[in-house]
């Protein structure tokens, strides 16, 4: 169907489907790819283990951070243009973090590149649910959900090839020569805004911003500075004030970026407290498990990468699956048992030791891998479908914080946690009961998690929620 904007007529789904998913293929893989090189990054550039940390870190609290703000401006001022400026900003800061000769300067750059990549995803969602409706959208976001997977299934074995053979900085470069294919496909794309403007929220965007950003800082700090210095205290201090600061100016809106009225549906809660939990397991497992693999088991970055494939190759055959299986039982039943899963894989993780086969882990990482490949694409299209169509932005906005924040969060915890169990050192013995420490906290959280969300969506599929109108 053609997408009519001014006085242009564009009619490529095919070449929206494309561009949107190799941004999206990107997104996943620069974030597995640096979690593999952190030891080669922290040995090159002298940084500690406070400094590798913020090559993840970085990278994912400002993607966390803009999703709000990026769903708002692609509904505001184009989902295209947004997309365009996303995608641009993610290859320029990848391309000069591949020559950074300096740990503050990679840190500096990964911030800016979650920032481009946070205007990319949530634009891409918005941009396949407004060309594709019906039973297409259902099978677009299935390929959505496949393209996910394949950024995680293979991007640790991508990387850690690309390190044996080219070095850690090629998992910077290669990533931002692709955005650059995306570029050229921009002109093709068709546009899309909300039917009604409204204003920038730049209060909301900062109070958020500056909130997370305090908050991972205290983790990420904590165990070199100490948990009782005032900078770590203050830091934690301000990131609560602020999340009250950014709740208060939400309500007052007339026009949040983060609308306080959807998480008033226990369903659409219900599908973000599922996407938080399920990535709140995978991604710290993908950061930290090369390091361990490479540090303690002492395997190769390339072998270790492949090792991690048992984790994430579930999730580039079974989202596809989910499309047929969804027709078979209720979708709200898929979401509920793919946190059970998770939980039960992680459990069964704790398995692992500086002597562990990788076939010892198979089952463990591939349980967790069927719990993440169930969910993904469909949580997605959910939650899009939950909202009204002029804030589909906000929406896909809205659950990729969830995930995003939740998934940063966690990351930042478990470093604290490994950080505090090794002296900042990550090796064993403290590195592995640090890490079984961890898996058993995300099982339990995880299971609680399930029975949490099955209360909220048992429902039947909601009306969608309008867009907001004035509150006071």
């Amino acid at each position: 169907m053609a997408v009519r904007t001014g006085r242009i007529v564009r009619n490529h789904p095919a070449v929206v489907l494309v561009a949107v998913l190799l941004s999206t293929l990107l997104l996943p893989l620069s974030l597995t790819g640096a979690s593999v090189a952190l030891p080669d990054i922290g040995r090159d550039l002298d940084a500690g283990l406070a400094g590798v940390q913020w090559v993840v870190n970085g990278y994912n609290a400002t993607f966390a951070s803009f999703m709000l703000a990026a769903g708002a401006l692609a509904d505001l001022l184009g989902r295209r243009r947004v997309f365009a400026t996303g995608v641009a900003i993610f290859a320029g800061s990848g391309l000069l973090g591949a020559v950074a000769g300096d740990i503050l300067l990679l840190d500096a750059l990964r911030a800016l590149a979650g920032v481009g990549a946070a205007a990319a995803a949530t634009s891409a969602s918005a941009l396949l649910a407004g060309m594709f409706h019906g039973p297409a959208r259902a099978r677009a976001f299935s390929l959505f959900g496949t393209t996910i997977g394949v950024g995680l299934a293979f991007g640790p074995s991508i990387a850690g090839l690309l390190i044996d053979t080219l070095g850690w900085r090629a998992v910077f470069a290669a990533p931002a020569v692709a955005a650059l294919v995306v570029l050229a496909l921009v002109p093709l794309l068709p546009e899309s805004r909300a039917p009604h403007s409204g204003r920038i929220d730049w209060p909301g965007t900062v109070s958020f911003t500056a909130a997370l950003l305090l908050l991972i800082f205290g983790f990420v700090q904590g165990p070199e500075f100490g948990w009782h210095d005032p900078r770590i205290i203050v830091a934690f201090a301000a990131a609560l004030a602020l999340l009250v600061v950014f709740a208060r100016v939400e309500r007052r809106r007339a026009d949040p970026m983060f609308d306080l009225a959807l998480l008033a549906s226990p369903r659409f809660l219900g599908i973000c407290l599922a996407a938080a939990t399920i990535v709140a397991v995978l991604v710290p497992l993908l950061v930290y498990l090369p390091s361990y693999l490479t540090t303690v088991v002492g395997l190769t970055p390339g072998t270790a990468g492949a090792t991690l494939i048992l984790l994430t190759a579930p999730t580039l055959a079974l989202p596809m699956l989910t499309g047929v299986l969804t027709r078979l039982v209720p979708a709200a039943l898929v979401i509920v048992v793919s946190v059970a899963v998770v939980a039960v894989g992680a459990a069964w993780a704790t398995v692992l030791g500086p002597h562990v086969h990788v076939a010892a882990l198979a089952g463990p990482l591939l349980t967790i891998g069927v719990g993440v490949g169930l969910s993904i694409g469909l949580l997605d299209q959910l939650a899009i479908s939950s909202v009204a169509a002029s804030r589909a932005a906000t929406g896909a906005g809205m659950i990729n914080t969830a995930r995003l924040a939740s998934e940063t969060v966690a990351i930042a915890v478990v470093g604290a946690v490994l950080a505090s169990t090794t002296a900042g050192r990550l090796a064993d013995p403290g590195f592995t009961s640090g890490l079984r420490t961890v898996l058993w906290s995300m099982a339990g959280v995880a299971l609680a998690a399930a029975v949490l969300v099955a209360v909220l969506v048992r429902r039947a599929a909601p009306t969608p929620v309008p867009a907001t109108v004035g509150r006071h």
